[in-house]
């Protein structure tokens, strides 16, 4: 491909940029798209973590895009499978061939006398800046920073004897073998971290300032396996993603209404794997279920590794580093001292949300911020003119989310061309008051920390955010596209 203009200019080759495209190729056949990819490879979050463990933490089922069955045995998946799957999804539907890597995206400009998104880009193979032009820009670079994680500067850590990093920065040679081990933090990453590196350590130590809600779920569907004996795999795949998206939901609903039966519920179940004298302090979170991000792990395999001893539980405070590990305010959780002692320090101390990936947004000159404009349907940005940014849920898989959007967007660009349109914009002309931002839902540190920077949501349809899939699948599906907010001009 060596022209730079296309109709559609995706930005980002991961699961969302991917699914984009293949969208695009399905249900807009005769327009002409490129993706931009600022990495080596397609993938993006399953691309770059590259921690022993990394997996999903949805299910695959609902994770995986509509239009493409998921035939692996695994409910939860690790990092090299699912590349895989995205990577063979772009060759099914031809994709890959319209990839560009190694395209970093600088700025974008809409100039409102040609209609068009200029896009400067930086060759980082060659060093050259190269211009784009696009009638139509489809952001998919997802909502953190790829080129470093949320870093806490620990006092004394320069004393350290050992190593200590950030998973997002993972050493190639790292030998932790017969290592003491301890993993920062209690989240995601932390969860997965622990009984992987349990398998090879002489011992790791999750040491969190509080506990996170942690659910096990089994690692492979049973009901699903049956059926696939009996029924094709794409109507398998369509009802097991039904099933899964509707107990998502209800547990979600569950959790935000009976939050002290949904407590109860998820403690019973770790008290079952580690025994009535464990000390569930490390496991009963000041918050109520689903305040934060509930961690999922396959087949309890975190509460086996600390059943069996191979791994351990310390709640704390830390006070600095110390040559031979981490000095804790507290020490309860210890045998003797306050000094957590370690060879390999893991900081999983969370993402840096960064919006639009870190690129310079003008329209007609003015900048746009992404904090300031409500988001339109959860998929466009208040009087931004032909852009669409794709943003998974937050209370369930991420993909469901970017499905809908994507579909949205072919919709939208069909009902275009069918009427002659060369752009579309969201222009709120009722005065609809913002409340809170699109993320605010969910109470976790890394969220917070970003909550100035994140886009505001309406009080009122159809700026308002719900995070749910079953009102978002309804409107994204059929609501109107000539509703009054869009603004079509021909």
């Amino acid at each position: 491909m060596d022209d730079t203009y296309v109709d559609v200019l995706v930005l980002g080759a991961g699961v969302s940029g991917v699914g984009a495209a293949c969208h695009l190729t399905r249900e807009c056949p005769e327009r002409s798209f490129a993706v931009l990819e600022m990495r080596d490879e397609l993938g993006g979050t399953w691309d770059l973590f590259e921690y022993p463990g990394v997996r999903s933490d949805s299910d695959m089922f609902t994770f995986g895009y509509s239009f493409r069955p998921w035939t692996e045995t695994q409910t939860l998946a690790d990092g090299a499978s699912i590349k895989q799957y995205v990577r063979e999804t772009a060759e099914a539907y031809g994709v890959t061939d319209r990839i560009r890597y190694r395209r970093r995206v600088d700025r974008l400009s809409w100039s409102e006398e040609t209609r068009t998104w200029t896009v400067e880009v930086q060759n980082l193979e060659t060093g050259e800046t190269e211009t784009y032009e696009s009638r139509f820009i489809i952001e998919c670079t997802g909502y953190y920073n790829y080129e470093h994680g949320h870093e806490v500067d620990f006092p004394g850590e320069s004393d350290f004897d050992g190593q200590a990093f950030h998973p997002q920065k993972w050493p190639e040679d790292l030998d932790y073998s017969d290592q003491q081990v301890v993993v920062i933090g209690s989240g995601a990453t932390s969860v997965t971290l622990v009984p992987a590196m349990a398998e090879e350590a002489e011992h790791v130590t999750m040491l969190q300032r509080s506990p996170t809600y942690i659910l096990s779920m089994p690692s492979e569907d049973r009901i699903t396996e049956m059926l696939r004996r009996y029924m094709p795999e794409w109507l398998v795949y369509r009802l097991t993603r039904v099933r899964n998206i509707l107990i998502q939901r209800l547990l979600y609903d569950i959790a935000q209404t009976f939050p002290d039966f949904s407590r109860e519920f998820i403690q019973n179940q770790i008290r079952e794997r580690l025994g009535e004298d464990f000390d569930m302090r490390h496991f009963s979170p000041d918050y109520d279920p689903w305040d934060q991000r509930l961690c999922i792990v396959p087949d309890g395999d975190l509460f086996e590794a600390i059943r069996c001893g191979d791994a351990s539980v310390v709640t704390d405070h830390i006070v600095e580093f110390a040559e031979e590990g981490i000095r804790l305010e507290d020490g309860r959780d210890l045998e003797e001292g306050r000094v957590l002692e370690a060879d390999v320090v893991v900081e999983a101390t969370g993402l840096e949300i960064q919006l639009l990936g870190g690129i310079d947004v003008k329209v007609d000159g003015d900048e746009m911020s992404g904090s300031e404009q409500k988001v339109y349907r959860g998929a466009m940005f208040e009087d931004v003119p032909n852009f669409v940014t794709v943003f998974g849920y937050i209370n369930a898989s991420w993909t469901l989310k970017v499905d809908l959007v994507c579909q949205y967007t072919c919709r939208l660009l069909n009902h275009m061309d069918e009427h002659g349109y060369t752009k579309v914009v969201p222009t709120d002309n009722e005065g609809v008051d913002a409340e809170g931002h699109a993320m605010d839902e969910l109470d976790a540190g890394y969220i917070q920390r970003a909550a100035d920077r994140l886009p505001p949501k309406g009080t009122q349809a159809p700026w308002k955010i719900k995070n749910n899939f079953l009102y978002d699948w309804f409107n994204l599906h059929y609501a109107s596209l000539e509703d009054g907010v869009l603004e079509f001009t021909g």
